[in-house]
C-alpha cells in the first residue's frame, strides 16, 4: 500500500496492530479521525492513554478495574457464597450480561495450554485457592470455553479443589464444543449458568 505521508503511514501501521484489523480498516480508521475535530481526537487519545496508565487489577479476583478492589467484589449485595471461575475480563462482561448470576468472580488470566507454553503457574490458580482457605465459599463453578484448553484447565483446577468443603460445578453444555464463552448468546450463556451441573457428572456425557 503506497501512502501520500509518512505521518499517515505510521497511524496505519500502529492501527493495524489491532487484532483482526488488516491495512484497508486501519486506513478507513485513520481516515475517519482526519475529518473529526482536533478536540475529538484529543478525548480519543487521552483515553488510551489514561487506560493504559491508570488501568488496575483486582487484587480479589483479578477483573480489570478503576481501584484496588473491583465494584463487583465491593458490592454488598453480591453472593460472596459463589466464585465463578473465567478466563478473562470479557468472560466477567459476557456473564454479568445475562443477568442470572449474582456471586462473585475469578479471573484466571488465560487457560492451560502445554502447545502455547501457557501452565498452571502462568495463571491465577495460586489465590483461588487461597480465596476458598479465607471465605465462607460453597460452590465454585467453572465457566470456561468449550475448548480442549479450556477442559484442560477445569480438570486440573478441579484436582486441585475437590479437597475443599465446596460445590464444584461446571456451566451446561448448550455450547458447542469449541466455542469461545465471549461470543455465545446472553439466552444460551444464561441458561448454561442457571442449568449448571456438577463437575463430575459432566464427565460422564
Amino acid at each position: 500500500m503506497n501512502f501520500s505521508s509518512k505521518l499517515l503511514e505510521d497511524a496505519v501501521a500502529e492501527f493495524s496492530k489491532l487484532p483482526g484489523v488488516g491495512q484497508k480498516t486501519a486506513l478507513r480508521l485513520v481516515l475517519h479521525l482526519l475529518k473529526q475535530d482536533r478536540a475529538e481526537v484529543d478525548r480519543f487519545s487521552g483515553a488510551i492513554s489514561n487506560l493504559r496508565n491508570n488501568i488496575q487489577f483486582c487484587q480479589t479476583c483479578h477483573n480489570i478495574s478503576d481501584h484496588v478492589v473491583c465494584e463487583i467484589c465491593t458490592a454488598p449485595k453480591r453472593d460472596r457464597g459463589l466464585i465463578c471461575v473465567v478466563e478473562d475480563t470479557r468472560d466477567v462482561m459476557a456473564v454479568e450480561n445475562t443477568n442470572q448470576y449474582n456471586g462473585l468472580y475469578h479471573v484466571l488470566g488465560g487457560l492451560i495450554s502445554p502447545m502455547d507454553g501457557i501452565g498452571p503457574s502462568d495463571l491465577e490458580v495460586d489465590t483461588l485457592v487461597e480465596r476458598l482457605k479465607e471465605n465462607e465459599v460453597r460452590e465454585v463453578i467453572f465457566a470456561l470455553s468449550a475448548t480442549m484448553e479450556g477442559d484442560t484447565t477445569i480438570f486440573y483446577l478441579n484436582k486441585r479443589l475437590k479437597s475443599y468443603n465446596i460445590t464444584i460445578s461446571t456451566i451446561a453444555r448448550g455450547i458447542a464444543f469449541g466455542g469461545e464463552l465471549e461470543y455465545v448468546d446472553e439466552l444460551t450463556l444464561g441458561r448454561s449458568i442457571a442449568t449448571r451441573v456438577p463437575y463430575e457428572n459432566s464427565l460422564s456425557r
